[in-house]
């Protein structure tokens, strides 16, 4: 039976944190023979990155049904180039919902947190978020009712929050341990030089 994992992609996104789900299922399908498929999503058909890579998505927001999909992977992204816009918007609030309700599992990585924080999926539970210059992030999540937890990846129960780029890797091994197995998640990560 297919994995499917929806990478959801909001304008600003950063690419770093965008590729690894991408690789690291990709060689597990690849390599392994796992049968998992990322689609990417965003609300429009071409999402402009932070630094003005446009990637052309596979679904667009309004064609998104969270039951066809096992998991979700969130990047962040910079306010500079509009994240927030979108990170921040009802629609994609209420697909964070969505995802935590039907107890899938969500990974997102730097402040792809901040927008689980301010939709509730993270109240009252343990994340983390981008921790560096003061960490001015952290205390933001921590306003949503966050307990921040200033550690690289944290996972409470379905959700893996992760501090910054540098950590998505180590995120997408999280989520693909949890849609497979860790053995299976052990052994890309190792092929990957990780």
């Amino acid at each position: 039976m297919m994995t499917n994992i929806l990478l959801f992609l909001n304008k600003g996104f950063e690419t770093m944190e965008f590729s690894p789900f991408v690789d690291i299922c990709g060689r597990a399908r690849t390599d392994y023979s796992v049968d998992i498929h990322v689609t990417t999503a965003g609300f429009t058909k071409n999402v402009t990155s932070s630094f003005g890579v446009e990637v052309k998505v596979d679904r667009v927001m309004a064609d998104v049904d969270v039951n066809n999909y096992d998991a979700l992977a969130v990047p962040g992204g910079f306010a500079e180039f509009g994240f927030y816009e979108e990170a921040y918007s009802e629609p994609f609030l209420q697909l964070l919902r969505d995802f935590d309700a039907s107890g899938k599992p969500i990974a997102s990585v730097c402040v792809g947190a901040l927008p689980l924080g301010k939709s509730g999926v993270l109240s009252g539970r343990r994340g983390t978020t981008y921790h560096l210059r003061d960490g001015y992030r952290q205390k933001e999540l921590a306003a949503f009712g966050v307990n921040v937890v200033n550690e690289p990846v944290v996972v409470d129960g379905n959700v893996i929050t992760s501090y910054c780029p540098q950590t998505a890797a180590t995120a997408g091994f999280e989520l693909l341990a949890k849609v497979t197995s860790p053995e299976t998640a052990a052994t890309v990560k190792a092929a990957m030089g990780y």
